[in-house]
C-alpha cells in the first residue's frame, strides 16, 4: 500500500543557561502517515496534497517551539495559536521585554493583557460555581486566540451571563460573551474508528488503544449503566475499567484475550506518542458514525454544560462528528489528542488524552 511521508520530526525548543535557541525545520521524511490522513484534510480544510504534507511539518515545528517557549516563559505566557498563513506558532506574553526571546525560537509574539494562568484560574473559579450557572449558559473557556475566556449563553439569554458573571466575582474584562444558537449534546448513541456495543444496543466508538485495551468516552458507560460489551463482530469484548462522567469524560475497557489493540487508527494511522497541539493546528478524528473527517483545534480548556452533566478541560474543534462517534480518537499528525465527548451542529469537544491516561492508570499503545 502507497504510503504518504510526514517530514521529519523537528528539534525541540532548548533551553540553554536561560537563553531560548531557534528551533531547526525538519530535514526529510520519517513518521509515516496513513494514506487516508491527507486526502481528508485537503477535502475538510481546503488543501492541496502538498499544502497538507507542508501544514503537517510546519505544525510539528510550531508545537515542539510552543511548548519550549510555555516552559520558558512561566507566568509570563499568555497562551499559542498555530498561524496558519505562516507557518508558525504565535505565542502571546504579558511581558513585552521577552518579544525578542520569542522571535529568536522562532515565533511570532503578541504582547496580551492576560496570562495563561490568569485564564485558567479564571476559569477555575467559573467551574466552582458551576452549579448556580443559570442553564441558558452551555460552557465556558479559554480561547487563546483573543487571549479572553470565552462564555457561551443561549441567543438571547445575554442577561443570564451577566448576571452569572456578577455572582462569580470574576474579571469581567477577561470574559468575551457570545451567543450560541444550539445547546451541545453528548454523542451517546454508541464505534474508535472501530464501533463497539454496550447492552446489545448502544454503540460508541474506540478511542485509542492501551497496553490492556482501549480508552473510549466516560458517558458511554456513565449513560448506559456500564453494560456488556461487545465488539464490531459480535463477541464478548471484554469488560471497563475506570470510568468518569459528568466532571470528566473518559473510559477504559480491559479487552480479553481474543482481542489485539493496536497502535493505529481503523484506517492505519499510525500512534506514535501523545501531546497537546497547539489551538489552530489542524486535527483529525476517526468514528464509527462520520469516519474519517478533520479541522482545526480550537479553544482550550473548556468547560461544557451538557443536560446530562458538566465536563471540565475540554477542547473545541470544527471537526464534523455525529451521534454514535462518541469516544472516537482525535489525532494531530501521528499524536494522540484526545476522545470525543459531544457538541453541536457548529463544535465538536474531545477530552485531553493526557486527563484520560492519567484519570484511568492505562499507559497508550505506540508504535
Amino acid at each position: 500500500m502507497k504510503i504518504a511521508r510526514l517530514l521529519g520530526a523537528a528539534a525541540t525548543a532548548v533551553m540553554a543557561t536561560g537563553a531560548l535557541a531557534a528551533t531547526a525545520v525538519p530535514a526529510s521524511g520519517q513518521d509515516l502517515l496513513n494514506p487516508d490522513m491527507v486526502p481528508a484534510m485537503q477535502r475538510d480544510l481546503g488543501l492541496t496534497h502538498d499544502q497538507a504534507l507542508s501544514r503537517l511539518q510546519s505544525e510539528d515545528v510550531a508545537n515542539k517551539v510552543t511548548e519550549g517557549l510555555s516552559a520558558a516563559l512561566g507566568d509570563a505566557f499568555g497562551g499559542a495559536t498555530y498561524n496558519a498563513a505562516t507557518g508558525k506558532a504565535h505565542v502571546e506574553t504579558t511581558n513585552a521585554a521577552l518579544v525578542g526571546k520569542i522571535r529568536e525560537a522562532g515565533a511570532e509574539a503578541q504582547v496580551v493583557k492576560f496570562s495563561a494562568r490568569q485564564l485558567d484560574s479564571t476559569v477555575s473559579v467559573l467551574n466552582a460555581g458551576e452549579k448556580a450557572a443559570p442553564a441558558a449558559i452551555t460552557g465556558w473557556g479559554v480561547d487563546s486566540a483573543t487571549n479572553r475566556v470565552t462564555l457561551s449563553v443561549l441567543q438571547g439569554q445575554r442577561g443570564a451571563a451577566d448576571a452569572f458573571l456578577a455572582k462569580s466575582g470574576v474579571d469581567k474584562s477577561a470574559v468575551t460573551v457570545v451567543e450560541t444558537s444550539a445547546q451541545p449534546s453528548v454523542y451517546a448513541n454508541i464505534r474508535g474508528g472501530d464501533p463497539y456495543y454496550i447492552g446489545g444496543s448502544a454503540r460508541c466508538s474506540v478511542g485509542f488503544s492501551t497496553t490492556t485495551g482501549f480508552l473510549s468516552a466516560g458517558h458511554c458507560a456513565a449513560l448506559t449503566g456500564a453494560g456488556a460489551l461487545t465488539g464490531s463482530n459480535g463477541a464478548s469484548l471484554g469488560s471497563w475499567g475506570r470510568y468518569s462522567f459528568p466532571t470528566n469524560d473518559y473510559s477504559a475497557v480491559r479487552t480479553n484475550s481474543n482481542w489485539t489493540p493496536l497502535a493505529q487508527m481503523n484506517n492505519g494511522t499510525a500512534v506514535r506518542g501523545s501531546s497537546n497541539a497547539a489551538t489552530g493546528t489542524s486535527v483529525c478524528k476517526a468514528g464509527s458514525t462520520t469516519g474519517w473527517t478533520c479541522g482545526t483545534i480550537g479553544a482550550k480548556n473548556q468547560t461544557v454544560r451538557y443536560s446530562e452533566g458538566t465536563v471540565y478541560g475540554m477542547t473545541a474543534t470544527n471537526v464534523r462528528s455525529a451521534a454514535g462517534d462518541s469516544g472516537g480518537g482525535f489525532i494531530a499528525g501521528n499524536s494522540a489528542q484526545g476522545l470525543l465527548s459531544g457538541g453541536n451542529t457548529s463544535v465538536t469537544y474531545f477530552f485531553p488524552i493526557g486527563a484520560a491516561l492519567s484519570g484511568t492508570g492505562t499507559t497508550l499503545k505506540t508504535s
